[in-house]
């Protein structure tokens, strides 16, 4: 059985596919959801050498069967986000504490050491329901900073505004992550001059206003906080890992998490680096859910392992892998 040392101490892309590969391999003998896929697809364990191989689970079985590679008692349960009468996505998770090294350590690969920030949290869509992993994450990070101005956020915009002030004054190294809408309402408000603070922003409108093409929304936000570039976090509740983004919406991921891009027509084949296609993520933090998930995001990947997210599939099912999802 592989242990957390295992997983997070990976250094080098052989690594990656040897333990890639062990973990498919218990995956496929405990996880009865994803067997019956693979089985569904005709799929030889033994026979699977490469990544390329392994079956990715479309992302739909989170929202219609419990995807879990164990029968330890669950620790938490992560829920999507979704509108009345949408059925929302389950992430039963067996051992939080996997969850909690990878975003620990995730963080700390692509901005140092949480104690040298104060965290601000602007995440009102996330606050006001139950089961979002990404709140349990920033709660986290906010108590981890140990910094008594690092905190949440719901609609006391005039409040934030005036701690961003005092942060700035002090220099103190800052990170407000919001929700894309909320972070436009700010700086609607007020424009600021921020020389201290990284702004990271969480996507989505979640219906509260139009949606706006990357390029246009980080030109919007870099030109009302005054800062040079503006950060992303891809994650989701299916995931128990993060990629980050320093700008310019390319994201990396941390040394335990890979994408792959699909063809949009044939789900089991690959594109080329730098071609668009369906966004395939293994998270090997997932191992006691399932690892390797066929999203429903379009992406495009460089040959440096870097990607940018294009979009989503305009239709609900992913084409050639929507086998039992019904």
């Amino acid at each position: 059985m592989l242990s957390n040392a295992d997983i997070f101490s990976i250094s080098s892309q052989k690594q990656f596919e040897k333990i890639a590969l062990k973990v498919f391999r218990f995956q496929y003998d405990n996880n009865l959801v994803y067997r019956e896929f693979c089985d569904l697809l005709q799929v030889d364990k033994s026979a699977i050498k490469s990544l390329k191989a392994i079956p990715f689970l479309p992302i739909q079985f989170f929202k219609t069967h419990e995807v879990v590679a164990n029968n330890n008692p669950i620790q938490e349960t992560f829920t999507s986000s979704g509108t009345t009468g949408i059925t929302t996505s389950k992430h039963l998770v067996t051992d939080v504490s996997l969850y909690e090294e990878s975003y620990r350590k995730g963080f700390s690969q692509f901005y140092g050491a949480i104690e040298d920030y104060a965290v601000l949290a602007l995440l009102p869509s996330y606050l006001e329901r139950k089961g979002s992993s990404l709140i349990y994450m920033v709660e986290d990070l906010i108590r981890l900073s140990k910094n008594q101005n690092s905190g949440f956020y719901l609609f006391n915009h005039d409040e934030l505004m005036e701690k961003l002030a005092v942060l700035e004054k002090e220099e103190q190294n800052t990170i407000l992550i919001g929700v894309t809408y909320a972070l436009l309402d700010i700086i609607e408000k007020q424009p600021f001059k921020l020389k201290n603070t990284i702004i990271m922003e969480t996507g989505g409108m979640k219906g509260k206003r139009k949606e706006m093409i990357r390029e246009e929304l980080h030109e919007q936000l870099c030109k009302g906080f005054g800062v040079n570039a503006i950060h992303s976090e891809y994650g989701m509740t299916e995931l128990l890992s993060q990629a980050y983004s320093l700008g310019n919406g390319v994201f990396e991921c941390p040394s335990w998490m890979q994408i792959m891009i699909r063809d949009t027509e044939d789900a089991l084949s690959y594109v080329a680096d730098g071609k668009s296609g369906g966004i395939n993520v293994i998270d090997l933090a997932n191992i006691n859910s399932c690892s390797f998930i066929a999203t429903q995001d379009l992406g495009k990947k460089q040959s440096n392992n870097t990607f940018e997210v294009l979009g989503r599939f305009d239709n609900s099912d992913i084409r050639g892998c929507n086998l039992m999802v019904m």
